[in-house]
C-alpha cells in the first residue's frame, strides 16, 4: 500500500532466523511480482536465553548467504530447480554495518572483514547500526573506504527517548554514549525531558551528517514515532 499509493520506496528486511531457502525464495517471488525492488538483508538476532543465533536447518546461517540466494535469483537461478522458464528478478540489496563491531565480533578488523565480503557478493549499500557520536560513523566510513568499500553508507540514528535505553542499547548494541550525552541525561528529571533530549540530540546529529556530506539518514523507531515526526518536521 506504501508503495503503491503513497509512492514510499519500501525496503524490507530479509533475515535468516526462522526461514528455509524456499521461504525466503517464495517471499521473495511475491516482492518481485508487487515490484518491490528493495531489500535489506540481515541475519537476525540471536536468541534472547542462549545469546546464540539457531538457523533454520534448511535455511541461511549468515546473511552472505541470503546475499547469494537473492544474486541467483537476479540472474534467473532459482533454489526450485522444478521453475519452467525461469525469470530473472532485479532486487537492490543492502546489508548491515556496524561502526563501533557487531557485539558477536571479536574484534573491528574482523567485523569489517566481512562487511566487505558482503559488498563483494553484490550488496550495493550499508545501513549503519546507530551510534551517538558523528566522529564513530566518520571513522567508521573512512575505514570502509581504506578497505575498498566504495557503495553509499547510510547512518542509523535511533532517538533516545527513556532512560533505561541509557544502559540497555551499549549492552545490546555495543556502542558507546559520548560523555556530553551522558552528562545531559544525567541531568533529566524524567523520561519526558529525556525524549526531549533524544529529539535535539538526534536533530544536532543529522545537522553534522549534511554538512560532512551525509544528506540521508536512517531513524530507527522501534515502533513509536511521535519522536521521528518531530525531528522530522525540523530537518526536512
Amino acid at each position: 500500500v506504501s508503495q503503491s499509493r503513497y509512492k514510499a520506496d519500501v525496503v524490507p528486511h530479509i533475515i535468516c532466523g526462522g526461514f528455509s531457502c524456499q521461504d525466503t525464495e517464495d517471499a521473495l517471488i511475491d516482492l518481485d511480482f508487487l515490484g518491490i525492488r528493495n531489500l535489506l538483508v540481515v541475519r537476525g538476532d540471536a536468541d534472547k536465553i542462549t545469546g546464540r543465533f539457531n538457523p533454520n536447518p534448511q535455511g541461511h546461517r549468515y546473511a552472505s548467504g541470503l546475499i547469494d540466494q537473492i544474486m541467483n535469483l537476479n540472474r534467473g537461478v532459482y533454489h526450485d530447480q522444478c521453475i519452467e522458464n525461469p525469470s530473472r528478478t532485479n532486487f537492490s540489496i543492502g546489508v548491515a554495518g556496524y561502526p563501533e563491531k557487531h557485539p558477536e565480533s571479536p574484534n573491528a578488523e574482523e567485523d569489517l572483514f566481512y562487511l566487505k565480503q558482503k559488498v563483494d557478493k553484490g550488496a550495493e549499500y550499508i545501513v549503519s547500526q546507530m551510534f551517538y557520536d558523528n566522529d564513530v560513523f566518520f571513522t567508521f566510513v573512512k575505514r570502509c573506504r581504506d578497505a575498498g568499500i566504495m557503495v553509499p553508507i547510510i547512518p542509523g540514528l535511533k532517538p533516545l527517548s527513556i532512560r533505561e535505553h541509557f544502559h540497555l542499547l551499549p549492552r545490546t548494541f555495543h556502542l558507546t554514549i559520548p560523555p556530553a550525552l551522558v552528562k545531559e541525561v544525567n541531568q533529566c528529571k524524567d523520561n519526558k525531558s529525556i525524549r526531549e533530549l533524544g529529539i535535539e540530540w538526534t536533530i544536532q546529529q543529522i545537522k553534522g551528517l549534511r554538512e560532512a556530506g551525509h544528506p540521508f539518514v536512517h531513524l530507527y523507531t522501534m515502533g513509536k514515532v511521535d519522536n521521528i515526526v518531530k525531528i522530522s518536521e525540523k530537518v526536512l
